[in-house]
């Protein structure tokens, strides 16, 4: 799927840049394939512009803000947090301005990030109620871009095989790769799929975990909101929550920007945000390695046979058939890429097909 071609994509909430880095003035963002700016108005609120002054269409992130709008850099244009043009110095005070604007996009403010959103919204920003309690501290962990497609990065998240082989270097076990299985709940929002994995817990992440026992149990509580971000709820035996928060905004077809919050139920002197942030950046970085490998042009139709499948991988053709619902009841059709595609997968030896294998993982 390409995701800057199905125009119902557009009609979600995404992340874009944390609220502090829009403090010292206009940021650029690249949303689905189209530019924008986003900056702060006169209530400190974000707001989002196309990326591109009506006069001779320089980029409104080449200005600087005043009093909470947003000023052109090549001759002083001014818009509002509308695209409402409000100033153009070149005119004397008393002449009417022309009736010219900037498309202007919905952008709220929400765990710290401007949220944006493209068209008419469909659906709300996923609900996390740790923001709200005072038991719970925010780290800002994540803020960065991948070359990789945001349906990869979700089906990687809910894939418990991949943990004995990518994260081998922090926290999985080589010796056990056969994965325990999700119980899996479909829900109107995406689903909710938990289990309970035991894990290596090396001394880098004692603190992490909470204890310094050499193998830990660790809950999982995973949620997938349609389309592109994933709550992940860790709960260890001593109690600790470790709730990671990922939406992964689509930059263009082939790179995603990653936002990961993360809510634990500790305090600093527990374990200290540089050890929260440098645990999951290893952890992350490894996901990172091998999803920037993958063919980002990943079919949401399983029956073109590109891709084998097995019983781990079904929350992530769950991802597939439900984006391709979503497609479907919105009169679209997926849109592939003109690339090459691999050939359909062959029979094995032992006369298991990729069919029978599929059919596996759907029970």
């Amino acid at each position: 799927m390409l995701t800057t071609k199905q125009p119902v994509l557009r009609k979600f909430w995404y992340a874009t840049h944390p609220l502090n880095a829009l403090a010292d003035g206009p940021r650029p963002f690249r949303l689905m394939g189209e530019d924008i700016v986003l900056f702060l108005d006169a209530a400190g609120e974000p707001a989002a512009l196309r990326d591109r002054c009506c006069h001779r269409t320089a980029k409104l992130s080449k200005g600087w803000c005043d009093k909470g709008n947003i000023v052109c850099g090549y001759h002083g244009w001014t818009y509002d947090r509308g695209g409402r043009l409000t100033r153009i110095p070149q005119f004397a005070a008393d002449k009417p301005l022309p009736e010219f604007g900037v498309d202007a996009y919905r952008c709220v403010a929400r765990y710290g990030y401007a949220w944006v959103c493209l068209g008419e919204p469909i659906a709300d920003i996923p609900t996390i109620v740790e923001d709200d309690l005072p038991e719970y501290r925010r780290i800002h962990q994540f803020n960065e871009s991948w070359q990789t497609a945001p349906l990869r990065f979700m089906e990687n998240s809910f894939d418990n095989a991949h943990f004995s082989f990518v994260h081998k270097g922090t926290f999985g076990q080589m010796e056990q790769p056969v994965p325990k299985k999700y119980q899996l709940n479909e829900t109107e929002f995406g689903f909710e799929a938990d289990a309970t994995v035991e894990i290596r817990n090396p001394p880098e992440s004692h603190r992490v975990t909470g204890t310094d026992a050499p193998m830990v149990e660790r809950r999982l509580r995973n949620r997938w909101y349609l389309p592109f971000c994933r709550r992940l709820d860790i709960e260890y035996p001593t109690g600790m929550r470790h709730i990671i928060f990922n939406c992964a905004t689509p930059i263009d077809d082939s790179s995603i920007h990653i936002a990961q919050i993360l809510y634990r139920n500790d305090r600093e002197e527990d374990c200290s945000t540089a050890e929260l942030v440098a645990w999951d950046a290893a952890v992350i970085e490894e996901d990172r390695e091998i999803l920037e490998s993958t063919d980002f042009d990943a079919p949401l139709d399983a029956s073109t046979g590109e891709e084998g499948s097995m019983i781990s991988d079904h929350p992530g053709l769950i991802v597939r058939r439900r984006l391709l619902k979503l497609l479907r009841e919105h009169g679209e059709t997926e849109v592939r890429g003109d690339g090459p595609r691999p050939p359909a997968l062959r029979r094995a030896r032992t006369g298991a097909t990729v069919t029978s294998i599929t059919s596996a993982s759907k029970g």
